[in-house]
């Protein structure tokens, strides 16, 4: 299935690629106009993508997800957990960064930072019940 969104590149930002046939998310990568930024133990940082969409569907959703080798090697998570990006919003992507580990962690520019995946969305009809079905 394919969506066609529309991009818009700042601070020098890279065009977001998938790496492979088979990847089922875009890599983002940190626009930092040739600087670095250090993310030390224990702390977190939001980093600037450089990179602003506009999917052609409303009912589509970008979600920013954590890298896992640099979760995995260097203990760095999205300190919000995942990113939703809403099919309306037309900002600068950023992603927030949570150094988990003990030692500092530089992100440099142009180093891949979190991965962009499009999901459809449902939304939900809520109706308000006084009880529920009991769990099986």
């Amino acid at each position: 299935m394919e969506i066609k969104v529309k991009i818009k590149l700042t601070r020098g930002a890279a065009n977001p690629a998938y790496a492979t046939d088979g990847s089922a998310a875009v890599d983002l990568r940190a626009a930092l106009e040739g600087v670095s930024i250090t993310i030390p133990a224990g702390r977190r940082a939001l980093i600037p993508t450089g990179v602003a969409i506009s999917p052609e569907a409303k009912g589509v959703v970008a979600i920013v997800a954590a890298r896992s080798g640099l979760a995995i090697k260097h203990g760095i998570a999205l300190s919000n957990g995942i990113g939703v990006i809403d099919s309306d919003y037309r900002g600068e992507i950023q992603v927030g960064l949570l150094n988990t580990s003990d030692k500092e962690f530089i992100v440099n520019d142009g180093d891949r930072i979190a991965q962009l995946m499009f999901m459809p969305v449902l939304n939900a009809k809520l109706i308000e019940a006084i009880s529920l079905d009991d769990t099986g």
